[in-house]
């Protein structure tokens, strides 16, 4: 039932008419605690529209500290409640005293809601006061509510910005609903500001001068849209795109003002298994599924770049196992079709990953992750390796420029763990060239990373993919909070010189900071010291960047 002007006033006026009923009706003295923490408690469009959301709310202090559909352990507050999905009514303001009811009945439908709110509430806060608590304590456990979550996105590879919580809300311009299809258009913009405030003369007799390397740039200008066809198990579409006139190095293939990063199906099969056919990410290695946006680094390790591909066409299988403490995906590419050339004339590759838990806390705080993947292919267009020093605005310092093969195979090794706030991981890539000519030679490289999130907050883990999710943005501080701050370094090397074959060695150590101001607005800085080895001769430099995101949502 949607609600006219004057039943809109009317839903203010209860609140406060109640709120008052409440406390002169009270026999004892307000109830105060430090920290409150209300489960399972329905927010309803007071506007009039017919969208809810079911919430957890954290007062601390008198003062609204959290609203989250994340689950909020039950130890995070002095007193912890569960509102069994009752109804909300009032303001909830980060950082300011709250006031609020909790109804047993939707007062959109209900009417005698609003006229006996002193018999309807089961719950009552007056700034930031307790006048009336007829909720009892959360009966559920935190690891029971965790096995019982659901994702709204069963695909392996995630879209390439990651969704808000409330994709399937319409209320907003980007998004719509209707009976058959639903979706978000979203965007990200991605601005850098370059530096090489110090290199050697050696850096310029192997890639040149950086001088034209340097100032501002567009990184990236990505939009697309990303939503379900409403079957009885729906299924999800994705399509994205980008400017290559700006993001060239994303997909360095093609030449083209505009270039589709993404055009993907995912269809659900048996219960936890779905089928993605299109444009998308290959399944291997944590670092290439996860979206770049969301990465501790601003740009990927030259590892991953330099041996894996950024997208590719073809067909995917994945799911889990194990009460979804395993995945798993395999598929098989070829882009004949986008590349403009004949189906034998094209590589066709095989790619799989397969993901674990071995150790993982009760509350999930903590956990192991390991993985591994293998990519095959037959490269009947030749091979060529090579890469940037994890800078998007360089020249390649390492390439082993084309060369024919009969085939490759990569290997890829992950390690990870995390614990609250604290992140380490680690790729392994190692590619064995059958190529005669060339001498069979093997390139490999690896990274260490550590990310540690200052403000407190800790990443999630998708089970349905096997990655690390991205960092939440708790406290942004457009409501008075101070943002998400996040610290990083990350060790890498790479070698691609084997056999016939003198591409070069790299070694990269790479500092980071990274504020989220709020989930759609984040300020990075990174610092890389990078030692090139390459044409018998060995090299230093160091560069500095400095990137603005912008996303949509």
């Amino acid at each position: 039932m949607f609600l006219d002007v004057e039943y809109r006033l009317n839903l203010i006026s209860a609140v406060r008419l109640g709120l008052a009923c409440l406390v002169l009706a009270a026999a004892v003295l307000p109830v105060s605690a430090e920290s409150v923490l209300i489960r399972n408690v329905r927010l309803i469009d007071q506007k009039g529209g017919t969208e809810e959301v079911v919430v957890s709310i954290l007062v601390k202090d008198g003062k609204l500290d959290i609203v989250s559909t994340d689950e909020i352990p039950a130890d995070a507050a002095d007193l912890a409640l569960d509102a069994g999905n009752g109804f909300l009514l009032g303001q909830l303001d980060p950082g300011q005293p709250v006031s609020f009811l909790i109804l047993d009945s939707d007062p959109r439908t209900d009417s005698e809601a609003l006229l006996d709110t002193k018999s309807h509430t089961l719950f009552a806060m007056r700034k930031g006061e307790i006048v009336k608590n007829m909720l009892s304590p959360p009966v559920v456990s935190s690891q029971e509510e965790a096995k019982t979550k659901t994702s709204g996105w069963f695909s392996y590879t995630p879209p390439p910005l990651m969704l808000p919580v409330g994709y399937a809300d319409s209320t907003r311009w980007n998004r719509w609903k209707s009976k058959y299809i639903s979706g978000i258009f979203v965007a990200a913009l991605l601005l850098d500001r370059q530096r090489w405030p110090g290199s050697e003369d050696e850096i310029e007799q192997q890639v040149g001068s950086l001088d034209d390397f340097e100032g501002g740039e567009i990184r990236g200008l990505r939009f697309g849209v990303v939503g379900t066809l409403n079957f009885k198990r729906p299924w999800v579409y994705t399509l994205f795109a980008a400017t290559n006139a700006f993001d060239g190095g994303f997909d360095s293939t093609t030449t083209d003002n505009l270039s589709f990063l993404d055009y993907r199906l995912d269809i659900p099969l048996w219960r936890r298994s779905a089928l993605s056919i299109g444009k998308q990410k290959e399944p291997i290695s944590m670092e290439r599924i996860m979206s770049l946006a969301y990465e501790p680094m601003q740009e990927r390790t030259s590892v991953s770049d330099a041996m894996l591909p950024s997208r590719n066409v073809g067909i995917v299988l994945n799911g889990n196992l194990a009460s979804e403490r395993m995945t798993y995906a395999a598929g098989v590419f070829n882009d004949w079709f986008e590349a403009d050339e004949e189906f034998e004339e094209s590589a066709t590759e095989f790619a799989g990953r397969v993901t674990g838990l071995p150790l993982i806390a009760e509350d999930e705080g903590g956990l192991l992750h390991v993985g591994f993947g293998l990519r095959r292919t037959d490269a009947e267009a030749g091979l060529r390796f090579r890469t940037s020093p994890e800078f998007h605005n360089a020249p390649d310092f390492v390439d082993t420029g084309s060369f024919e093969a009969e085939s490759a195979i990569t290997y890829n090794l992950e390690l990870s763990a995390r614990r609250g706030p604290v992140w380490l991981a680690g790729e392994y890539l190692k590619t064995d060239v059958d190529a005669p000519a060339q001498g069979d030679p093997t390139f490999s490289g690896y990274h260490v990373t550590a990310s540690w999130l200052a403000t407190g907050e800790m990443r999630s883990y998708n089970k349905r993919s096997g990655t690390i999710g991205p960092a939440p943005v708790a406290k942004p501080v457009n409501r008075g909070g101070p943002g998400t701050w996040e610290l990083s370094a990350r060790w890498s090397e790479l070698d691609l010189s084997d056999g016939a074959i003198e591409g070069g060695e790299m070694q990269i150590l790479s500092l980071g900071a990274n504020w989220w101001l709020t989930s759609w607005a984040e300020f990075s800085m990174n610092y890389r010291e990078i030692r090139l080895n390459r044409f018998d001769t060995v090299s230093r430099t160091d560069g500095f960047l400095i990137r603005v995101l912008l996303v949509m949502e």
